[in-house]
């Protein structure tokens, strides 16, 4: 163990907490048991089996109100490796859930014994046909897929509002739809093939000319099962008109027994079959979908109605007109998404009974869009719509801001209103659907059955296509409280069957709480129909037990999660998944959900427990060290959690007195600090990689990983020891060189000026010079101290670089202007919880301008473009997309290269300062997509905005030679 590793005790929970009825048990603190440990290690490879508790429990959790512990945890890379869990499920009577992104609602993504994560090595997409294809992986999320189709002017249709998070396999899975999708633009219109992994092992390619003659080879028994159940359905008239009837409306209930009257061959019926089947027949390992124009020409209403019923009702009128969406959102939904950054305030003042519209017009051109825009003004007259707060407008708009404000709102409906849950509950979201002319009836019958059983719920949905969705809380621990669940779910499945023939799922697949109820739904025939085609297509039923198909009337109450109160900054957290696609450590350790599951886990158990030992001593490393604190998962999370911010507490709580002391101590004496690093750099390029990385290796291991860069290669030089000479006389801005350009050269061969001198050159150029005050050395922006959690040490620099900058901008007067955008990030926000009274009142006098900004806004206007590259390469910094100046950034390259491309994999580089040397594997993961982007082409420009992260880049890269996109400005604009 090295000399100085912290202890785990300082991350023990103080809160009390546990024992849960629901909590780990303690003989399963030594993870996965064998022997299925060491088959599965045996016939996977070890990197490929997670079998830690702290694995287990971080994949315990999905976005549902349910929690099952896998027994192991399988990454699987390849069909080879699903083909091989399959066999060794079936030989050992295991079973198998499959899982990708853990959006699931309904714990579709949750299993009790072989769990396989198909999301990590299963991303990718490929255009086909000039964009009316794509062949897509099914970890891949629709945004990603959406990203690149763009380019083309072309969308899936499935359009759910997880779109962030969620995967296109999950999608499928799940026949998730969304707010346009309806029944005509969903994954069962809308996939073109498949390829498909049986329970058996056998892949079937559905686009392949001749796979129904291989799948008769290879599974007769399989293919005349299915073409029997076709027969059978076909020729009971009754049941056939039963079937479209259902499929009218959305429904994702059961199994999709039209696939039976739509396919003609056993894979076609298998193609069907799939869609919305949950993981319980097969796995999905590619998708081919058929691609829809993306209509660019949009006119958007937010529109209130005094009550719900007003609200539904107008719902017919927008859908004549043509609406591509009518989204609704109650009274509850509206208030609680001021929580949501950029909804208006006013919202929390709306009376309960008020409900909006959000209506939205597509068009492919400006003379339809003006045609909708008619029409949606005649539909107005007949409508009275009210304004009870002043943001309110009940008006068309064309612009993009405030469409994707409301957008916003409407997709933050699950996790915003779920943030704001009594502390302690559970959240269930269900979503049915009724005949569209019936909505008003059925939002009426709802609310009624809501306050008879005592809820105060919040209901949104998709009122296009009677689509309703709604939110319950109650506490899990408490036997009460399960009852008065039960009772109401066993009166809101009635109401919706009996009274309204309606689908108890419209588009969150049957799931664990609907799977009791699919009777009551289809009836005996129909259900007795799908529990024969599970056991059909899997026989030995290896798949997804109890996801679907559960005879157990009271199925849905088990497995309920508990959710122990966790520290405030990160109790809001419904477990939802919106954040794990921007985490950097997703594909190393954990990701901010994971680490809130495991932390509430800690407190399911009791004192003394042998589970919250095991999962303290892996916690430090899965989830404080390797978080790079970028905050991401914050501008990622509709409630802005910030885990990075907690990670940073955490770093505070191990951290002794005498640490604290001498952080302290190194940012009073910073100056001497800063000189040191310089020439420690200096003498490294002397050294050189070969002899660096093996010492710096060694002394880490002695002391502690998290103390001790290790040297890199591709590591730069030193800064010069000199900055450029400038005036205070006439200059427009006080420019603040960040430590690390004071610190840290160009790339090795860059022929252009180290950083500090290219700014200078330029703004002097564009007619604004800046001014590097003389006392600029032994300053910092602080992030050095509080990105580590040192306090003290974050106290003592911030107030010190406040007040040099509030005499060096004559009081305000003018702006800062800083070159490394997490340093602007830093000094403009992150220093003001280190400041004094006093100085709190300075900085807010202070103009906090990045350098990019100050590109964009006053040296572009005023610059001549001589000479241009031909193509760039950009990587935004997440500081930079925190301080919202990612336009900016690209404007500048812009002028720099005829051609910039900002990577579709682009993420955060994870070097967060120095983390990428204290960790490089934490670099090495977050960055992998998107260099092997970057790398498959030739760019003559790699450029960014950030000094460490560049340095990130060049590591993952292999020395591309990233640098500052003002350093490319000055070359650009150089006299000719």
């Amino acid at each position: 163990m090295p000399l100085l590793e912290p202890d785990p005790e300082t991350l023990r929970p103080t809160a009390p907490g546990g024992p849960a009825h629901d909590r780990v048990a303690g003989p399963r603190a030594s993870g996965t048991p064998e022997p299925l440990r060491g088959e599965l290690t045996a016939l996977l490879g070890a990197e490929k089996v997670l079998h830690g508790l702290s694995d287990l429990v971080r994949y315990a959790s999905d976005a549902s109100p349910y929690r099952f512990v896998p027994q192991v945890v399988v990454v699987a890379e390849d069909l080879d490796d699903i083909s091989a869990v399959f066999s060794y499920a079936h030989g050992r009577g295991r079973k198998v859930v499959l899982r990708a992104a853990g959006t699931s609602l309904n714990g579709q993504a949750q299993g009790e014994d072989i769990l396989v994560d198909v999301r990590r090595h299963w991303t990718g997409v490929q255009v086909l046909d000039g964009g009316a294809r794509a062949r897509i992986r099914p970890g891949t999320t629709v945004l990603r897929a959406n990203t690149t189709l763009a380019r083309y002017g072309r969308v899936l249709g499935p359009d759910p509002a997880s779109a962030v998070a969620c995967t296109l396999g999950g999608v499928v899975a799940n026949n998730a739809s969304g707010m346009t999708a309806g029944t005509t633009r969903n994954s069962y219109r809308t996939l073109a093939s498949a390829t498909l992994v049986l329970p058996s092992g056998t892949i079937v390619d559905t686009a392949a000319p001749d796979a129904d003659a291989e799948l008769a080879v290879a599974e007769p028994a399989l293919c005349a099962g299915l073409l029997g159940l076709k027969a059978e359905i076909e020729d009971d008239p009754e049941l056939v008109a039963r079937i479209r009837a259902k499929y009218a409306l959305k429904n994702t209930n059961g199994y999709r027994l039209d696939a039976f009257l739509d396919g003609a061959t056993p894979v076609q019926i298998l193609r069907g079959l799939m869609v919305g089947s949950e993981g319980t027949l097969g796995f999905v390992a590619e998708t081919v979908f058929d691609t829809l124009p993306l209509d660019r020409y949009t006119s958007s209403a937010l529109l209130f109605f005094p009550t719900l019923e007003a609200a539904a009702s107008a719902v017919p009128l927008f859908n004549a007109a043509g609406a591509r969406a009518v989204e609704l959102m109650d009274g509850n939904t509206l208030r609680a998404s001021v929580r949501v950054a950029g909804v208006p305030a006013d919202w929390a003042a709306l009376p309960k009974e008020t409900t909006a519209l959000l209506v939205e017009f597509r068009a492919p051109d400006e003379a339809g869009q003006e045609a909708y825009e008619r029409a949606a003004a005649r539909v107005l007259t007949e409508l009275e719509p009210v304004a009870p707060v002043p943001s309110v407008t009940n008006a068309f708009t064309r612009d993009a801001a405030a469409i994707g404000g409301y957008w916003k709102a409407r997709k933050a409906f699950v996790t915003a209103v779920g943030g704001s849950r009594p502390p302690g509950t559970t959240l269930i979201t269900e979503d049915f659907a009724v005949p569209p002319d019936r909505l008003a009836e059925a939002c009426t019958a709802l609310l009624e059955l809501q306050s008879r059983h005592g809820f105060d719920a919040a209901v949104a949905g998709h009122a296009a296509h009677g689509n309703l969705h709604f939110l319950l809380a109650f506490d899990a621990a408490r036997p009460a409280e399960v009852a008065r669940y039960a009772a109401f779910m066993d009166a809101f499945c009635r109401l919706t069957v009996e009274r309204f023939d309606g689908s108890l799922k419209a588009e969150h697949a049957t799931g664990r709480n609907i799977a009791p109820f699919l009777e009551l739904e289809w009836g005996a025939r129909a259900t007795e129909l799908m529990w024969r085609i599970k056991e059909t297509v899997d026989p030995h039923g290896i798949l997804a037990p109890r996801v679907l198909l559960d005879r157990d009337p009271r199925a849905h109450l088990r497995g309920l999660k508990t959710i122990p109160r966790v520290e405030a900054r990160a109790d809001p957290c419904i477990e939802c998944g919106f954040c794990e696609p921007a985490c950097p450590s997703g594909d190393l350790t954990t990701t901010p959900r994971q680490r809130i599951v495991l932390r509430r886990e800690m407190l399911r158990q009791p004192a003394g427990s042998p589970v919250t030992t095991a999962l303290l001593d892996a916690y430090g490393y899965d989830a404080v060290d390797t978080c790079a604190g970028d905050s991401l998962c914050a501008a990622a999370c509709p409630v802005g959690i910030d885990t990075g911010a907690l990670m940073k507490d955490f770093r505070h709580r191990r951290h002794s007195a005498r640490e604290e002391w001498v952080a302290a101590r190194s940012a009073r004496r910073f100056g001497a600090v800063e000189r040191a690093a310089r020439l420690a750099v200096g003498a490294a390029g002397l050294i050189g990689d070969r002899v660096l990385g093996p010492v710096t290796g060694a002394v880490r291991k002695a002391v502690r990983p998290d103390l001790v860069p290790e040297w890199l290669p591709w590591m730069p030089g030193a800064a010069p020891r000199t900055r450029p000479v400038t005036r205070r006389a006439g200059a427009a801005a006080v420019y603040y060189p960040a430590c690390v350009n004071r610190i840290f050269g160009p790339p090795a061969g860059f022929d252009g000026l180290p950083l500090p001198e290219a700014v200078v050159a330029v703004s002097r150029r564009a007619g604004r010079p800046v001014w590097i005050p003389p006392e600029v050395a032994g300053t910092c922006c602080a992030t050095i101290w509080h990105s580590k959690g040192y306090r003290r040490g974050a106290e003592v620099m911030a107030n010190r670089v406040v007040e040099a900058a509030w005499g060096w901008t004559a009081g305000g007067r003018l702006p800062l202007v800083v070159d490394a955008s997490s340093c602007t990030l830093g000094l403009a926000h992150e220093v003001v919880p280190y400041l004094t009274p006093g100085n709190r009142g300075l900085h807010s006098g202070l103009t906090v301008v990045d350098s990019v900004v100050w590109a964009a806004d006053e040296l572009l206007p005023r610059l001549e473009i001589t000479r241009t590259v031909g193509s760039a390469v950009l990587h935004p910094t997440c500081a930079m997309q925190h301080l919202g100046g990612g336009s900016r950034l690209r404007r500048v390259a812009e002028a720099c290269a005829r051609e910039v491309v900002v990577p579709d994999d682009v993420g955060c580089c994870a070097f967060a300062g120095d983390r990428g040397m204290l960790h490089r594997e934490l670099t090495e993961s977050a960055t992998a997509k998107e260099a092997a982007e970057v790398t498959a082409r030739h760019f003559d420009a790699h450029l960014s905005a950030n000094r460490m992260c560049e340095v990130g880049m060049d590591h993952a890269t292999a020395g591309r030679g990233y640098h500052s996109v003002l350093q490319a400005l000055e070359r650009a604009t150089r006299p000719a």
